[in-house]
């Protein structure tokens, strides 16, 4: 029975993970009873080189236990539940957990290699001092002792500081807030933490229940107990100096600013989890915070040109003389992606009213947003409402905004780099008339494995994680998991319940892959818009290789389109118009012309100037507000209105001219393209 067992690729894993378990406890127990460093440095000065002592012996066994949990993860990751001989119960889990122990196993190992590499008295790889060096040195070997024992109490207050289990802790100094979203500290002052982040700055919450960001560096562990309070007491006093001068490390979250805001925000949300309004699971939305920003995640921050490190030339806008237009770039990432459905979402409580299902998705490595956030809205019904769909059939154009077809660009060599998805909701509390956006989950696709290959085109169904993309562990709805039974049926009932999404990622046609690379090198969009995108970069290749006087020319061009399409990129109501318009004038042209690319941009810039421009400085139109139903009404109503006037008066013009209208004042900025300004010469903000 047991040899039959064996021979499963899951279970032939775990066996060798049992045994790589066992060999990393014993070099850390033989590591552990090696001599302490003053008699390693004593053996050293003697010229003695005891074998118990070979800490080269130590470093090179954990080498070599590395590499091979290294070689079990990626047999781990490239086992698939088909290739069992036999059903294994609870393959996935049995899976994800054996991965879990080799990554502990990992950071044991490599934590275990820093202690190894830091050691000062590492007798096989120093040779012994001469006598006058040990002469100089036997004055200072008691100094150096003590400066080590303090080093390795500091070592261990720092691991207990960092436990996760240890929430109390006590402020060694004062600190006063930086900006907002810090807590000002007092010296003495015991904190509840929230949340431990890498980078040194915690969530920690004070005894009036006053929360922010905190440096680690002001916190030492808080005991309730009398001696230890007598010792912490000492601790301060000691650490006072130490904390008031320390410097404060450097905020390295990727997008500090959003979370910090969170932070400051998060009230809202814990009243309406308390209050049941929605479940635990549910978080501020992260990608929501990072639009509102600026425009540096926006999709019209990305269609600009970006500039080579040397800023002398475009990175990804190339002439092609032999075809006279820009160069068709491939990139590493170049895909249809369609949103099919959202399944088993929570539905929020009645104090709250939902104004807009959506997702936002977007490049990520695991710690950065890599490239513009791209936001689709859901469609639901009221008799089903846990379920969400995308691409409703509608009369006439689909609005890009509900056009679950998305096209997905990138460059990037990260070798995690994925597509994360974040489900949210934008919300107002019917009783203060409150608004706001929250996640109701989010699940990350990688797309390259282990070995560097793209994973294939089918449909995934991914199961959404509650919190925010930078916290593990956390369920959307954990009363789902608490109804979870030991019974093979019940835990197929229960996962059939879990909030799930549904994606498909569909393989490129030989158009589809031509048109794509002609776009930016990154960039996330709808894809009934990527001709669009095609007619600006054309003519922005134009502008600024072909027409410009000379390469170092920098002086702003004359060019509406240029100046004024990353405006129209970022309203979705607009570029229906204009994808409305186009289609109208594609109607009419013949097949001839279809087929010559200068005639149809010249189409295009006229049919441009006489649709989406006008409208972009009408003071009919009212500015764009997310989610609010009487604005968008109100919005297409208007571009619907002008739209027909254009096309019975064959052009804007008569609409420029009318009184009837107004317009708002003249800005330069409107008609004229300065890309020193516009072109992106590093890499988004992360």
């Amino acid at each position: 029975m047991s040899a039959r067992r064996a021979r499963g690729p899951l279970q032939r894993v775990q066996r060798r993970s049992r045994e790589l378990r066992e060999q990393v406890a014993a070099l850390r127990d033989e590591s552990a009873a090696a001599p302490a460093p003053e008699r390693r440095k004593a053996l050293a000065r003697r010229g003695e080189k005891a074998q118990s002592v070979c800490l080269s012996c130590f470093q090179y066994r954990c080498v070599q236990l590395r590499k091979s949990v290294e070689e079990n993860t990626n047999v781990l990751q490239n086992l698939k539940k088909a290739d069992e001989p036999a059903p294994v119960g609870n393959y996935n889990q049995r899976k994800e957990e054996e991965e879990k122990l080799l990554q502990k196993l990992s950071q044991q190992l490599q934590k275990l290699s820093l202690i190894l590499d830091q050691d000062p008295y590492n007798v096989d790889q120093k040779h012994p001092q001469t006598e006058d060096e040990n002469e100089e040195d036997d004055g200072e070997e008691d100094e150096e002792s003590s400066e080590e024992e303090d080093s390795d109490e500091t070592d261990d207050e720092d691991a207990l500081l960092d436990d996760p289990d240890v929430k109390e802790c006590i402020a060694v100094g004062n600190f006063n807030a930086q900006q907002e979203g810090d807590l000002t500290l007092k010296k003495g002052e015991v904190l509840l933490i929230h949340d431990k982040k890498a980078d040194g700055w915690w969530v920690a919450e004070n005894s009036k229940g006053e929360r922010g960001l905190v440096p680690k560096t002001y916190l030492a562990v808080y005991n309730n107990d009398e001696e230890s309070q007598e010792e912490s007491e000492e601790q301060i006093e000691e650490e006072d100096e130490t904390a008031t001068g320390t410097n404060i490390e450097r905020r390295t979250d990727s997008h500090w600013s959003a979370v910090r805001k969170a932070v400051t925000e998060n009230d809202t949300v814990e009243i309406l989890t308390t209050m049941g309004a929605i479940p635990a699971g549910f978080r501020l939305s992260t990608l929501h915070q990072l639009l509102e920003e600026g425009n540096q995640f926006r999709a019209s921050y990305f269609i600009q040109p970006e500039l080579t490190p040397s800023q002398l030339a475009f990175k990804d806008l190339v002439w092609n003389p032999e075809k006279n237009t820009i160069h068709r770039r491939t990139s590493r990432v170049s895909m249809i992606l369609t949103l099919l459905s959202c399944k088993m979402i929570p539905v929020p409580g009645v104090s709250i009213q939902v104004l807009s299902r959506h997702v936002r998705l977007c490049l990520f490595d695991g710690n950065r947003v890599l490239s513009n956030i791209h936001t689709v809205r859901a469609t639901w019904l009221p008799k089903n409402p846990h379920t969400w769909t995308f691409s409703p059939r509608v009369t006439g154009i689909l609005p890009s905004l509900l056009d679950g077809d998305c096209f997905v660009r990138s460059n990037s060599s990260s070798s995690d780099i994925g597509i994360l998805f974040e489900l949210g909701i934008t919300y107002i509390r019917n009783s203060t008339g409150e608004r706001g956006d929250v996640s109701c989950g989010w699940v990350f696709l990688k797309l390259f494995t282990s070995d560097g290959v793209p994973i294939p085109s089918k449909t995934y169904e991914l199961l959404l994680n509650g919190g925010t993309p930078y916290e593990r562990g956390v369920e959307v709805d954990p009363s789902i998991s608490r109804r979870a039974s030991s019974n093979a049926f019940h835990q197929i009932l229960t996962f059939r319940k879990q909030p799930a999404l549904l994606v498909k990622l569909r393989s490129l046609s030989v158009e589809s892959k031509d048109r794509l690379n002609l776009l930016p090198e990154t960039l996330i969009g709808s894809r009934c818009y990527i001709h669009l995108l095609v007619f600006y970069r054309q003519i922005l290749g134009d502008a600024l290789l072909k027409d410009r006087i000379s390469m170092q020319n920098a002086d702003l061009i004359f060019h509406p389109i240029l100046a004024t399409f990353p405006q129209v990129m970022d309203q979705p109501d607009l570029i229906d118009a204009l994808r409305s318009a186009w289609a109208d004038k594609e109607q009419t042209l013949k097949r001839s012309e279809k087929r010559d690319q200068e005639f149809l941009k010249a189409q295009f810039v006229l049919v441009y100037h006489d649709s989406v421009f006008p409208l972009l400085h009408s003071t009919l139109l009212p500015s764009p507000k997310w989610a609010e139903e009487e604005t968008e009404a109100s919005r297409w109503k208007v571009i619907a209105d002008f739209l027909k006037k254009a096309r019975e008066n064959e052009g804007a013009l008569q609409f420029l001219l009318s009184p009837e209208n107004s317009h708002k004042a003249f800005d330069i900025s409107e008609l004229t393209y300065d890309f020193l300004r516009e072109t992106r010469k590093n890499s988004p903000p992360v």
